[in-house]
């Protein structure tokens, strides 16, 4: 006999021995159940038959509360794909799905399909510096280069250089790819950047790198705007663009396919876009950089 068979059997007991006796509560105390399950087995015997008896599982398999899946489906997407942290994942799912959801609902979905921690290499750094930022668009830029290595057509490695510039105040950046890792390079870039910011630039941030040393220095004091390096060993101090540098590193370059430079430059040209419009942004609450440029303007 089935488990079923013999909670129908048992029920069926209760519920002849109640007929018999003509006295529900003594029933009820007799065999030590409620009043309220009596009635509804007796109820449900009426309605369905014995089919009625077996117990129905506590919770429907999907509960009502717990999120549709087709929306787990895009959280686990924007983590495995971009390796966003929750509540990066509330901002993409409120301004491009018009889905609203909590910070704990994404970490409790991350938690259930075992997705609650990042892939190795993508842990927040040791170092801790305090954390500032400034008010005004473009008192304070910080630049640097991140070296990449791509594989050719022929299966070759090829290194390109990004040069990034970030402004502190609303994290607008600039990128462009170079051939070359020169202060010629830098220069040119400096150019670009003063041509691609809509806002005057008083100070420039960049670290010891040979690319920043006297040709470039010189070459930003004529323009003006005040040039300082970084102590040594301390990139903390440089920390919102080599943070932006591993934002391109997941969002970007790992979904990229080096099919040469002129798609490169391309491609990049769209990320600095989506990044500069419409990449929600932590600083500033999921608001883009430049819609916090045009509150601080």
């Amino acid at each position: 006999m089935t488990k079923d068979q013999r909670e129908i059997q048992r029920k069926l007991r209760i519920l002849r021995y109640a007929e018999e006796i003509g006295h529900v509560a003594k029933t009820c105390r007799y065999f030590g159940i409620g009043r309220a399950s009596f009635y509804r087995w007796r109820k449900a015997y009426a309605e369905r038959g014995e089919a009625g008896l077996i117990n129905a599982p506590p919770i429907p398999k999907w509960h009502a509360n717990r999120t549709p899946p087709e929306r787990e489906e895009k959280v686990l997407y924007l983590r495995r794909k971009y390796h966003l942290v929750p509540m990066r994942i509330v901002w993409y799912l409120a301004r491009y799905h018009d889905i609203r959801m909590s910070d704990a609902t994404v970490s409790r979905i991350l938690r259930r399909h075992g997705l609650s921690r990042l892939p190795r290499g993508t842990r927040m750094r040791k170092v801790h510096t305090k954390r500032y930022q400034k008010q005004v668009p473009g008192h304070h830029i910080q630049m640097d280069v991140k070296f990449l290595t791509f594989i050719g057509k022929k299966g070759e490695k090829v290194r390109r250089f990004q040069y990034t510039a970030i402004d502190d105040a609303t994290r607008v950046r600039a990128l462009k790819i170079y051939e070359k890792h020169t202060q010629a390079n830098a220069i040119d870039f400096v150019n670009h950047v003063i041509g691609k910011f809509p806002f005057r630039i008083c100070q420039i941030r960049t670290d010891n790198g040979h690319e920043f040393q006297a040709k470039f220095h010189w070459h930003v004091e004529d323009l003006g705007i005040r040039h300082s390096y970084i102590k040594r060993g301390t990139p903390q101090l440089n920390g919102k663009v080599e943070r932006s540098h591993r934002s391109d590193g997941q969002e970007f370059y790992q979904l990229l396919s080096y099919k040469g430079d002129v798609d490169l430059e391309a491609k990049l040209e769209e990320w600095e876009r989506f990044y500069n419009f419409h990449r929600p942004h932590g600083a500033h609450s999921g608001k883009t950089p430049y819609e916090a440029l045009r509150e601080k303007l």
